[in-house]
């Protein structure tokens, strides 16, 4: 599966004419070293926790760790996370090059305006929960998107009881990035700040606006200029991946009976949704359409690595 999205992640390049691009190293590089440090960190943590079990001791915790991580078991987690980073890389070069195509914010402007009577639902969120204190909070609520994207996966590899368990959740992550970017290429968008700025433009000066700004302006340099090296760009709105990410997490705590993990996230999830109308970076259809796409990756996920007789 890796190797078929690196073939059509190529073969987009070549009809954009743009090559493939880790600016500053940040999307591959970077990301693979923080998720081999967090690794390494969890597998001691899971270790202290087995030896705490069977008694304090270096000998015990040396045993518990090499019972627990054999070389056949530490290799298919290894290459797991490689896999993980080549799909996840591919994934955003392919969405960066939806800039080249058409964009739709007029239809789903209009969808959102029918769902809720001619009115826009983020300025009806901003009336009711105000332009300040909930601008901040749902600030910090969007941004700890980035911390569970990583912990997630690498957790799933390290405290699943047998590795391929850890790899449905790997498994169901990739979709999530794959099936993600099939979406926006099949309705390309920028997002609500983009489209009806002025609905936002009571909202405090964030982080939030900032890298909206930003990602606008990587926009244009990347249409004006797409064969600077460090034209990219970040911008995409159907389907939301924040939703289809995090619910994904969700029906993964429950495939692994932690239902009250899955509870707690549930709340984190339909936070994440508020955050995402709220703030501009998607429009209401965007999260339904977020949902679909997570069910769908954790049932390829588990026929993938489980098979169709999986419970």
């Amino acid at each position: 599966m890796v190797a078929l999205f690196a073939v059509i992640t190529a073969l987009r390049s070549h009809q954009v004419g743009v090559p493939l691009r880790d600016p500053d190293g940040v999307i591959f590089r970077w990301r693979i070293v923080k998720s081999l440090v967090l690794f390494g960190l969890l597998v001691l943590l899971d270790t202290s926790i087995r030896t705490r079990r069977s008694g304090w001791g270096l000998e015990n915790f040396v045993a518990e760790l090499r019972a627990r991580w054999p070389k056949d078991r530490l290799a298919i987690a290894l290459s797991g996370l490689l896999a993980y980073h080549i799909v996840y890389v591919c994934y955003r070069n392919v969405k960066s090059w939806v800039a080249f195509r058409d964009q739709h914010d007029d239809l789903l402007l209009r969808v959102d305006q029918a769902l809720f009577f001619g009115h826009g639902p983020a300025v009806l969120l901003h009336d009711l929960l105000g332009h300040q204190t909930a601008a901040y909070a749902l600030e910090v609520i969007y941004r700890s998107f980035t911390y569970l994207v990583p912990l997630s996966v690498v957790a799933a590899l390290v405290f699943a009881p047998k590795i391929r368990e850890g790899y449905v959740m790997l498994m169901s992550a990739m979709w999530v990035w794959i099936l993600g970017v099939g979406s926006y290429y099949l309705i390309p968008a920028l997002g609500p700040f983009a489209s009806a700025p002025q609905d936002f433009a009571q909202l405090p000066d964030t982080s939030i606006t900032s890298t909206q700004a930003e990602y606008t302006i990587e926009r244009e340099q990347l249409l004006l200029h797409p064969g600077a090296g460090d034209s990219f760009s970040s911008i995409a709105a159907f389907a939301s991946l924040h939703v289809g990410f995090t619910c994904m997490v969700m029906l993964m705590l429950r495939y692994y009976g932690l239902r009250r993990a899955a509870n707690v996230m549930a709340v984190y999830l339909a936070a994440t949704i508020v955050a995402t109308v709220y703030l501009g970076w998607h429009y209401v259809i965007d999260d339904p359409a977020g949902f679909v796409l997570a069910w769908l990756a954790v049932l390829f996920g588990r026929l993938m690595i489980r098979g169709r007789g999986s419970p």
